[in-house]
């Protein structure tokens, strides 16, 4: 076991921002991530389990829910495996932080507070070739901002391959760190910023209790049977995909006359299979 905690655990990521002991590190992190667009002076943890309204609807676990000083509510994710319909997932995490702000009666007036949802991602997605992008509502034809009472910020770690000197700015620091925390021998840029020296404490695992390394024992297991199920899934589709051209070739070699034989020489098929196409 490192010397740090794994961050893309479920335990280890509340460990390191959602926690009130350690909301200075999230709100540093969060303003970093958006610098020239707003300053956070402080922050409150909400309750990450959110019911829903009606008997029939669906709840909500966020991994870290939590509020400004002066409003917004933002939504932080770490998504470890790939998941069908992240993004429509993400937007309706999104979309019930929204809704969850109706106040009843009549006077109300849609005053809602913007709310944001970032997320870490241990994957890609579509074709995705960059580290971060920013989702707004805006106009199509002019770009404008339509209203900037939604946004999302999709992180894609393994985009980020900068080493540990090639760190431009804090954010790009704050990757680094994550990315690489749990084979870390020393916490990096203390120099440069004293958060990362709380950051230090909080991660340290010599410094967990009994119970809490227990939990954290157990967390990096379920991570590490997920990263194992996700890798058995990958070899899988590798391998269906080496049949389907296999057989593609046998096809062609096929038409072209070549004998049961020979296909199965060059391809690796049984003759039944090759018989059978």
């Amino acid at each position: 076991m490192g010397k740090f905690i794994n961050p893309f655990t479920d335990y280890g990521f509340k460990k390191i921002f959602g926690q009130e002991i350690s909301k200075d590190l999230l709100i540093d992190f969060l303003n970093d991530l958006l610098k020239g667009e707003r300053v956070i002076t402080d922050l409150t943890f909400l309750n990450n389990e959110q019911l829903p309204k009606y008997n029939e609807g669906r709840g909500l676990i966020y991994d870290i829910y939590c509020c400004t000083d002066t409003g917004e509510k933002i939504i932080v994710e770490m998504q470890n495996k790939s998941q069908l319909h992240f993004k429509e997932r993400a937007l309706y995490y999104l979309s019930n932080a929204i809704v969850q702000q109706a106040e009843k009666g009549n006077e109300w007036r849609f005053g809602i507070k913007a709310v944001y949802g970032v997320f870490f991602m241990n994957f890609l997605f579509d074709s995705s070739v960059k580290l971060r992008t920013d989702v707004i509502l805006a106009d199509r034809d002019t770009g404008e901002l339509f209203t900037d009472r939604m946004r999302q910020i999709f992180i894609a770690l393994p985009l980020f391959q900068k080493e540990e000197e090639e760190c431009e700015n804090d954010f790009e620091r704050w990757i680094y760190t994550l990315k690489n925390m749990e084979t870390l021998k020393r916490m990096p840029f203390k120099a440069r910023k004293a958060v990362f020296e709380k950051l230090e404490e909080i991660a340290d695992v010599a410094s967990l209790s009994k119970e809490e390394r227990e939990r954290y024992e157990n967390s990096v297991n379920v991570y590490r049977t997920n990263l194992c199920v996700m890798d058995a899934a990958k070899e899988e589709g590798r391998e269906e995909g080496r049949q389907e051209v296999r057989l593609a070739n046998a096809r062609s070699m096929k038409a072209e006359g070549f004998t049961n034989a020979v296909i199965s020489k060059i391809t690796g098929l049984s003759e039944d299979e090759i018989a059978a196409l």
